[in-house]
């Protein structure tokens, strides 16, 4: 009979060493390059007020996120709900500091929680990273954001097309199709299915929301994707005529200019994408990998000028972009790659042969050098050491013994080549460091 106290809770994962190392790595690659691009760091709790969450300019009454929140209350009987992404959290965070100087650049980092179906590669609990400009309407702040993508999955190791539209193109098309504005977010998430469920699935599921037939085929015909950008956009100008759908698409066509600007060549401008959260009102992206058997997307954002000034119940509005990397869905794409998966940190294993005192004087110098070190705190022989260092697959062993010492050496062994040699502590450093 399985222990339930020892099975983890549906939804949620446990991470062995290698695992969590691996997660870990494009973590600090993301992380450096935000700061490069000359994002700061900030940090919010995982537990809102659950009105914060369940705001309608938020997430909004139809969307996924809000119907798979988790619902808590404390002790004292308020409503609360663990957040379902990063940026919610930070606009009221903004909003509870509004005086912070203009465009203000941030990043966060952290788990993000679903109450919502479990299938493979969809868990309850999943990590998040999030840049985030506040304070500029001009799109070239979403530049940014799409130059920032491009070389973080460079950086990564991956290439991938990068999927831009704008949600004013969005509103253009259903003002040309007639669709009342009480109607249009329900569309929108029909609309968001195009690239996976195809046409025929999307006009099933338009004609169960009661559209008719000249409605659906201006949708369908509007959200086509051309040979090129170019030719996406021509034949949008053509099909618009109304004032939301032009400005639009000049404001397309100026970050696409600003693309160019920055040199990053992986974006395809799709008209279908429509991101399922309310709170969009610009360009909206999705990253997606190149040759992979990942087809989920791997970051996606886009630009909400609104939810800040709701929050705040004023008039002004705090335009702002982000763009958030899918943690989990990354390491996933690592691991299909078959990059090396390392079982340990520890870059040296000191093994003290009857010389503890002076072997611990070893450990600390190699540490002070930045250098991973572990050494054996169990008293165990060489060959239990060795088996130690194998199973951790532990790049190399020193071997610490009264006939080194009295050389002033240590035997270095590289554990990949089997090769050994006597070396001196600070030959051990230079190697190592290298």
């Amino acid at each position: 009979m399985t222990n339930s106290m020892l099975q983890v809770t549906k939804g949620m994962r446990d991470f062995i060493p290698e695992e969590k190392i691996m997660r870990d790595e494009p973590v600090g690659t993301i992380k450096k390059v935000f700061e490069v691009y000359g994002f700061n760091p900030i940090e919010t709790p995982i537990i809102e007020k659950y009105d914060t969450l369940a705001a309608k300019f938020a997430a909004g009454e139809e969307s996924d996120a809000l119907k798979e929140t988790f619902k808590l209350t404390d002790q004292g009987g308020r409503n609360l709900g663990l957040r379902f992404d990063l940026t919610v959290p930070f606009c009221r965070f903004v909003g509870m500091n509004p005086n912070f100087k203009m465009p203000f650049k941030k990043y966060a980092a952290g788990n993000v929680f679903r109450d919502g179906p479990i299938k493979t590669g969809r868990y309850r609990q999943f990590m998040q990273m999030d840049t985030d400009i506040v304070g500029t309407k001009s799109v070239l702040a979403d530049a940014e954001m799409l130059s920032l993508a491009e070389m973080v999955f460079k950086k990564i190791g991956f290439e991938v097309v990068i999927e831009l539209n704008n949600r004013k193109i969005i509103d253009g098309i259903m003002e040309l199709a007639e669709i009342k504005e009480k109607d249009r977010f329900s569309v929108i998430i029909s609309i968001d299915k195009l690239k996976k469920m195809g046409e025929e699935s999307v006009k099933e599921e338009l004609k169960e929301k009661k559209l008719n037939d000249k409605q659906i085929g201006i949708i369908i015909s509007g959200f086509k994707v051309g040979e090129d950008n170019k030719k996406t956009l021509d034949n949008l100008k053509e099909l618009l005529s109304n004032g939301a759908g032009q400005e639009s698409v000049k404001e397309t066509e100026e970050l696409l200019d600003y693309l160019d600007m920055f040199g990053v060549k992986s974006v395809v401008f799709n008209p279908s994408l429509a991101r399922g959260l309310a709170y969009y009102t610009g360009p909206v992206f999705e990253v997606f990998m190149k040759d992979s058997g990942i087809k989920s997307s791997v970051a996606g954002g886009g630009r909400y000028d609104k939810i800040i000034g709701n929050y705040l119940q004023t008039k002004y509005e705090f335009p702002a972009t982000g763009i958030s990397f899918g943690i989990d869905v990354i390491s996933e794409a690592l691991k299909e790659k078959k990059k090396l998966v390392r079982k340990s940190v520890v870059k040296a294993f000191v093994i003290p042969i009857g010389t503890l005192k002076e072997s611990i004087k070893i450990v600390q110098r190699l540490r002070g050098e930045g250098i991973s070190t572990d050494f054996d705190v169990a008293e165990k022989g060489v060959g239990k050491n060795m088996e130690f260092v194998d199973s951790y697959e532990i790049p190399f062993a020193i071997f610490v013994g009264e006939d080194e010492l009295k050389k002033k050496m240590v035997k270095l062994r590289d554990m990949k080549s089997g090769k050994e040699e006597m070396v001196s502590v600070d030959d051990v450093v230079k190697r190592l460091k290298e």
